[in-house]
């Protein structure tokens, strides 16, 4: 008989190992790997998967001195989530250790057996190593557009488990939920709880009253300011917050994706939430809309680099190759969407990266070229006056609400169209 709980650290440990080998990313890996799992088993192999990539640079620190050469990723991943789980969630040391020798091959059994209990009785402190750090690729071209400082206190954000962001249906109900929840209401009004909640079992999920999404990605829908019986495109809508958020003001919604798995989603989050959109899986490149639009969210794909708080994988699984190609296709879907716009009609571009190639640079680039439009400076007054730049655009840094936990970086701007 298995082991109580080794059949969850052994898929944490195959995915963490599907992103160090072969590049993929834990949303792409985790399906697949825990599709027999119960909800809250799959929710442990996500969080055991995510915590040892976050920590397995100061792991990897701590495992330095005890290994004569770096072990294969499906070895060196075990030790990996073995000392995440013993000195970041204090796990019991003899089941941890057990656990780790009982899914390695039996050639390796005695190498992590003798690596782990070395380790633990020279009771290395922890909590002094140095914070797992940003991908030198990404850290060179941050510094440059952040500063060192910023970045320093970005990567204590990225060390942390993110807190839980709730976006409600009806926010006026915000007050009543956050004590139903024990979440606090954060500066923006929406709900933010601590990390470690599992979502299915939360009061409200199952009767649709809320959705996860963090505080950053739900930005670009309110600066949009969705009104009744408007015309909305949703552009890359998978996996729907930014959908939910347009259709609970009762706009008429349209939502766009090439991804056919990811736009089954959306419907999913619809149909449980109780809202309505029209979803069209398409290429944006190729598809055209049948009448324009009064308001347009384009959400383009990106390095993803704001969401390293939450996605610590995309450290392993990017080397930041492919960002040129991706500045590229963004500049051709703007200027596609600004093309479906209604005279006076307004777009929101947002990308969740922090390289301002993908942001403050795009939107330079488009004002130049075309004079048809021009920024809309954000004058929102639930947007912390910080975020917002010289040039009305919107910046928000992981480090941003630090004392509360962060936010996910992103460059948000809203383009209105000349009548």
């Amino acid at each position: 008989m298995m082991k109580e709980g080794l059949a969850v650290r052994q898929q944490a440990v195959r995915a963490m190992t599907l992103v160090t080998e072969e590049k993929r990313l834990l949303s792409d890996a985790l399906p697949t790997l825990v599709k027999e799992f119960g909800p809250g088993d799959r929710a442990r192999v996500q969080r055991l998967a995510t915590g040892g990539l976050r920590w397995a640079s100061r792991a990897d620190r701590l495992l330095g001195p005890h290994l004569r050469m770096k072990p294969e990723d499906p070895v060196l991943n075990a030790l990996r989530l073995a000392i995440f789980e013993i000195y970041q969630e204090d796990a019991p040391h003899h089941a941890v250790v057990d656990a780790a020798v009982s899914m390695t091959s039996k050639s390796k059994q005695g190498l992590v057996n003798g690596v782990l209990r070395n380790l633990l009785r020279r009771e290395p402190d922890w909590n002094t190593a140095p914070v797992p750090t940003i991908p030198k690729w990404l850290r060179k071209q941050l510094n440059a557009a952040w500063g060192k400082s910023a970045v320093i206190e970005m990567e204590k954000v990225f060390a942390a488990d993110p807190p839980l962001d709730l976006i409600l249906k009806n926010p006026e109900k915000s007050t009543q939920w956050a004590k139903t929840l024990g979440a606090i209401i954060r500066p923006d009004g929406g709900l933010r709880l601590s990390s470690g909640a599992q979502v299915t079992a939360l009061p409200g999920y199952d009767t649709g009253d809320w959705w996860v999404q963090d505080a950053g990605a739900s930005i670009g829908a309110r600066l949009l300011d969705p009104q009744e019986g408007e015309r909305i495109l949703d552009l890359c809508a998978a996996p729907g917050g930014k959908t939910m958020q347009l259709a609970a003001t009762n706009a008429d919604v349209t939502a766009l994706d090439l991804s056919e798995t990811r736009m089954a989603r959306v419907t999913e989050n619809l149909k449980r939430t109780n809202l309505h959109a029209t979803t069209i899986t398409a290429d944006v490149l190729k598809w055209t809309p049948e009448a324009p639009f009064d308001a347009i969210l384009l959400d383009a794909p990106c390095s993803a680099t704001g969401t390293l708080r939450r996605h610590p994988d995309l450290a392993y699984a990017r080397d930041g190759s492919g960002i040129d190609a991706l500045v590229s296709l963004q500049s051709q879907m703007l200027g596609r969407a600004l093309d479906w716009l209604t005279p006076s009609g307004r777009l929101v571009y947002c990308t969740c990266s922090l390289l301002p190639s993908e942001g403050e640079d795009q939107i330079a680039t488009v004002i130049e070229q075309r004079s048809d439009i021009a920024v809309k400076p954000a004058d929102a007054a639930w947007l912390d006056p910080h975020w917002i730049t010289e040039t009305g655009t919107v910046r928000v840094r992981p480090d941003h609400w630090s004392d509360i936990g962060g936010i996910d970086g992103f460059f948000i701007a809203e383009i209105r169209k000349h009548s």
